[in-house]
């Protein structure tokens, strides 16, 4: 960070303290019920003005043998698609967005592919997870480049408290086994905690097909590790480290194959950065971040070999400033990419700067978030975004608001710079999105309809007539989401349906594996010590394609969990998946579909004190 920057941001900040009152303290607030994703500021969750969902600990662990990315099945507005079983490449689709237009952030660093612009899902292990933030719509203006659908939030599992050791062990279908342990708490201004986690299934084939060199089984073993460590060194100052690594190898199909020979990717993900949170008055709270990541593939196939490592660099400086009326946040923001891969690409580096004001507000019953960034990079320009959002409430239990976003996706390395097919003189995909919600909660009680309206301009995409990648698409999006949740003394029911219409302007026809209808259901039973759960997903019809002339078929799941809670420290879960053994595709390499999970059953013990 230049001399430069840092004299404007301490400027721009001291000028806004001196209209500022000194009223504002960083209080603790219980993790549990404030959401931090929506404004980067921790919110009561009855604030929120965005669509906010969050899965806490209780729900990562009813998940049983599930994967990261099934668990994101399970949420309202998501859609997945993937290439065979666990640990083989898979996506998501939040209200019908591209997999590349959605940020995923692990305890606030960035992990993904400067290659193909996207996350690998299918290596990051629930077993390492606490908490996850699902923030849909466009986040652009907050998080920076890629962020037209939303941003996706992964929180680690932290100390505090007494300190305390846990582990679980686990065996399930497709000879699936997890091990996880860890040791968490804090002594005195201390706060620590290592986790440690692995697995190992055999899976199954990942194509349906009658080839026989292509019915061997494609398992995914997987090590994963997190560690953090923070120390007060006084009232309102606090430095820390965190570190995450996964460690995975996955097999896969490929139809272009000989003989027998399992094709396979290690796929390695990694963070680590250094953090200061410093109240230096007591109306400017200061949090720092500088952070190293890396994103590595290496493809091992019959023929050929290929390894790509993407390596980030990141500072956040974020400043909370306590006005007489609502908080004014100041932000820079770094991203530095950095390419290494087998492939001679024209470039292997980037630079990405950006400035940000964010303003939030609750002034009685009006609710007010505006927030302006600009993004300077080295390779594709500048960028401005802005998001405006409003919520009112009617009365204690109803409540109206409405957003506006800007946002951009940036052109990937393989889009830019590929040897042969790329085009350095590509634009960032734009979007502009509009929506409204009106939401009811009382409580045993909560309902809520959104309506989103997404154009997004600029697509890139192959172009036959020249042979390049191009600019020449356009997407419209649009839809209804309606969630809710209720309570009958035990029981407890959370449901919500999705119409939309991810459409491509040009043509009319679905983007590629999208569906107009999505249905999610779960009812929970608690009894003494048990808790019966039942779930159900549904999505209608998609196409595999984006001429739409492959068609893959709609789908209805049922899955049945089970716990027993033998003391405070001990206790049993069951979970089975695809109860009634469906027959379902997500995606298809041509005309070969890839194999999705049958009828499968997973048992765990689990020992964490309370």
């Amino acid at each position: 960070m230049s001399k430069k920057i840092i004299a404007g941001q301490l400027t721009f900040i001291f000028g806004a303290l001196a209209f500022a009152a000194p009223s504002f303290s960083a209080e603790n607030i219980a993790l549990e019920d404030v959401v931090v994703t929506a404004t980067r500021t921790p919110q009561p969750r009855e604030a929120v003005i965005a669509d906010v969902t969050v899965i806490d600990a209780a729900q990562i662990e009813r998940s049983g043998q599930s994967t990261f990315i099934e668990l994101l099945q399970r949420q309202p507005g998501i859609e997945i698609t993937s290439t065979g079983g666990a640990g083989t490449q898979s996506g998501i689709f939040m209200r019908g967005t591209n997999t590349g237009h959605v940020v995923v952030l692990i305890d606030g660093m960035r992990i993904n592919s400067a290659t193909a612009g996207i996350t690998a899902f299918e290596n990051l292990p629930l077993s390492q997870m606490e908490r996850i933030e699902i923030l849909r719509g466009p986040a652009t203006s907050l998080y920076g480049q890629d962020a037209i659908g939303g941003v996706i939030q992964i929180f680690t599992k932290k100390g505090g408290g007494k300190p305390r050791v846990y582990a679980n062990l686990g065996y399930g279908t497709y000879n699936t086994k997890k091990a996880e342990a860890g040791v968490r708490g804090s002594l005195n201004d201390t706060s620590f905690a290592l986790n440690l986690s692995a697995s190992d299934t055999d899976g199954f084939s990942a194509y349906d097909s009658k080839n026989i060199n292509l019915k061997d089984k494609d398992g995914y073993r997987n090590l994963s590790v997190s560690a953090n460590l923070s120390q007060k060194l006084a009232e309102g100052h606090e430095i820390g480290i965190q570190f995450f690594e996964s460690d995975g190898n996955a097999d896969y199909d490929n139809q272009f194959n000989t003989t027998a020979f399992s094709s396979h990717n290690k796929l390695n993900a990694q963070s680590f950065a250094l953090t200061s949170n410093n109240q230096f008055t007591t109306n400017w709270l200061s949090k720092l971040r500088v952070g190293f990541g890396k994103d590595k593939s290496h493809i091992i196939d019959e023929t050929f070999t290929d390894q790509t490592i993407t390596d980030l660099t990141q500072i956040n400086w974020q400043n909370d400033l306590q006005l007489p009326v609502g908080t004014l946040t100041l932000m820079y923001d770094r991203l530095e990419e950095e390419l290494t891969a087998d492939t001679a690409y024209d470039n292997t580096n980037r630079i990405n700067e950006g400035y940000v004001a964010s303003y939030l507000a609750n002034l009685g019953a009006h609710d007010l978030h505006l927030s302006y960034r600009d993004d300077h990079n080295s390779s594709f320009g500048n960028n401005q975004t802005g998001g405006i959002g409003y919520g009112f409430s009617f009365n204690p239990n109803w409540r109206i608001t409405a957003n506006y976003g800007s946002a951009f996706k940036a052109p990937t390395f393989n889009d830019l710079y590929y040897p042969f097919f790329s085009n350095p003189n590509l634009s960032p995909e734009k979007s502009d999105n509009a929506e409204a919600s009106l939401r009811y909660q009382d409580d045993d009680t909560t309902l809520s309809a959104t309506l989103f309206d997404n154009r997004i301009r600029n697509l890139i995409a192959f172009d036959l007539s020249t042979f390049t990648i191009e600019n020449v698409n356009k997407a419209h999006i649009k839809g209804l989401s309606l969630n809710g949740s209720q309570r009958w003394g035990n029981f407890n029911l959370q449901a919500s349906a999705d119409i939309q219409s991810p459409r491509d302007e040009a043509t009319g026809n679905l983007l590629a594996r999208r569906a107009n209808r999505n249905g999610k259901l779960n009812l929970n039973y608690d009894w003494q010590n048990w808790q019966f759960g039942a779930e159900l997903l549904s999505a209608s019809a998609r196409y595999n394609d984006l001429a739409n002339t492959k068609r893959l078929g709609g789908y209805t799941l049922f899955n049945f969990t089970t716990s027993y809670k033998v003391n405070q420290e001990w206790s049993m879960q069951a979970r089975v998946n695809n109860v009634f053994d469906k027959n379902y595709v997500l995606a298809a390499d041509g005309n070969i579909p890839y194999n999705t999970p049958g009828a499968n059953l997973f048992i765990n013990v689990r020992y964490q004190p309370e």
